[in-house]
């Protein structure tokens, strides 16, 4: 079992293809390993896990990151229904601050994204009843949780749709402040 990753014009972004074996039982896949993940440039080992269950479509969550010294890695997966994720490079010496890149996530997909801490994260639903499984490189802090205004223009993101639910801590995110 491989998990292939594929690079994203954003360093610290990549895609985990995920290579599933099927038979008449069902499927197996490899989510995680720690020597694949070193190989492909990311250190990472998961201290917490996540689940957020979404039941309407067009719900919105993000853009979330976490502040310095708490920054989060973090690998998602949607595994009921869809989501466009995406990932916004908040690393002010990058050359590409500021710079966001989008995919469509999905249980048919097979397939998983990998985001470096200094990164906003969020997501829009596809479909009605979507999971989407995080596994985290750092625990939750509270007092590090932070935010920015999903629609930013500062950021551009070609939303494939516009959100219909969102929370209103998510909505009250202002604009991106370097």
């Amino acid at each position: 079992m491989a998990m292939r990753f594929r690079s994203t014009p954003l360093s610290g972004v990549q895609v985990i293809d995920l290579d599933i074996h099927d038979d008449a039982r069902g499927c197996f896949a490899r989510l995680y390993c720690e020597d694949a993940f070193a190989g492909a440039g990311f250190e990472f080992r998961p201290r917490q896990i996540n689940l957020s269950g979404n039941t309407r479509a067009l719900t919105l969550r993000g853009l979330h990151y976490q502040a310095a010294p708490h920054g989060e890695s973090k690998v998602v997966q949607c595994l009921r229904g869809r989501i466009f994720d995406v990932a916004v490079d908040l690393r002010p010496q990058s050359p590409t601050h500021r710079q966001w890149f989008g995919i469509e996530l999905a249980p048919a997909l097979r397939r998983m994204l990998v985001i470096s801490e200094g990164f906003a994260h969020g997501f829009i639903t596809l479909e009605d009843d979507s999971d989407v499984l995080y596994l985290m490189g750092r625990a939750y802090e509270p007092s590090a949780q932070c935010g920015v205004r999903w629609d930013d223009p500062a950021f551009a993101i070609a939303w494939p749709a516009q959100p219909q639910v969102m929370s209103p801590r998510d909505e009250s995110f202002s604009d991106y402040q370097p």
